[in-house]
């Protein structure tokens, strides 16, 4: 018997996690960085969120242990990070390249995803705009419809080369 797996091919196979090298070449002038963005690879934050815990349990900023003494249980959700202005307006983080990511949070999980697929995950959120780079000198944020995605839709571009930032 054969146990042969068949598992999705990785969109960035060999990724190193350096920036792409179209955003490196946009760096400085915002309107170029949102030309790019969507053919661009980018890193996603995704972080731990504590989810829900068994009733009988003490509020979420006490230890995690029953009426008895007993441990409960508690789950973790992982989740995109979205920040909210003073305004309302939600907009979804993304980095250039995992060092960025981790200067801002070393405990975020990074995840390669093209800047087109950011752009949609953001929509579905409610988001209307993405923070680029957030905390660092470079920090661009731009709204989502700067961001050309038509046409765009199903179709992935060569990996592009990387570069240090």
């Amino acid at each position: 018997m054969t146990h042969e797996r068949s598992l999705a091919e990785p969109a960035f196979p060999d990724d190193d996690g350096l920036i792409d090298t179209s955003l490196a070449s946009a760096l400085g002038d915002d309107a170029r960085v949102a030309a790019a963005f969507a053919n661009a690879r980018v890193f996603v934050p995704i972080v731990a969120v504590l989810g829900e815990r068994a009733t009988d349990g003490p509020p979420l900023h006490e230890p995690s242990v029953g009426a008895d003494g007993a441990p409960t249980d508690k789950s973790a959700d992982m989740a995109v990070v979205l920040m909210t202005g003073k305004d309302g307006r939600k907009a979804l983080l993304a980095f250039t390249s995992v060092a960025v990511l981790e200067a801002w949070n070393p405990t975020a999980r990074p995840v390669p995803v093209w800047g087109r697929d950011a752009v949609l995950a953001a929509r579905d959120e409610g988001a209307s705009a993405i923070l680029l780079d957030l905390g660092t000198d470079h920090f661009v944020p731009f709204e989502l419809d700067r961001v050309d995605v038509s046409g765009l839709s199903g179709q992935r571009g060569p990996r592009s080369a990387r570069h240090r930032p």
